[in-house]
């Protein structure tokens, strides 16, 4: 089995930015964290970030007959992004939306999600244990 992980804007930023919300761990811990958790569950993943709405729309268009599921934190395209939403219907792979923080907790226009309406499931406020849950989620869905 192999999974695209794809993080949306800003999230190259982590331990940098609004750390009373996303907490004092670097993206390239969260990467290592990645890695540690697709290697116990026996996964073969492939990690990519952009700041660029459309590079993630390209990435997930060529995951069709790559990838046997998507893990994806959209960041703030979750609540712009009908581009990214269509994309992940397009190619029509199992997904898992996962989002560090507690959407549903926070401001009004975050409770939107456009890329969770193609998604099996969405894992948010667990902060790195989310994409773990993810990653456990689809290795059970598409066995």
């Amino acid at each position: 089995m192999k999974l695209l992980i794809i993080n949306g804007p800003n999230i190259n930023l982590l331990g940098v930015r609004e750390k009373h919300i996303y907490g004092n761990e670097s993206y390239e811990d969260l990467l290592r964290f990645i890695d540690e958790a697709c290697q116990k569950a026996g996964v073969e993943h492939e990690c990519f970030q952009s700041n660029h709405e459309g590079d993630i729309v390209d990435k997930i268009q060529q995951a069709l007959g790559v990838f046997d599921g998507i893990v994806i934190n959209p960041a703030a395209y979750t609540h712009t992004s009908v581009a990214i939403l269509d994309a992940l219907k397009a190619v029509n792979l199992p997904a898992v939306e996962v989002h560090l923080s507690d959407i549903s907790q926070r401001e009004e226009f975050r409770k939107i999600s456009y890329a969770g309406m193609a998604c099996q499931a969405t894992f948010a406020g667990l902060g790195f244990k989310g994409y773990e849950k993810a990653i456990l989620y689809l290795k059970e869905l598409v066995k």
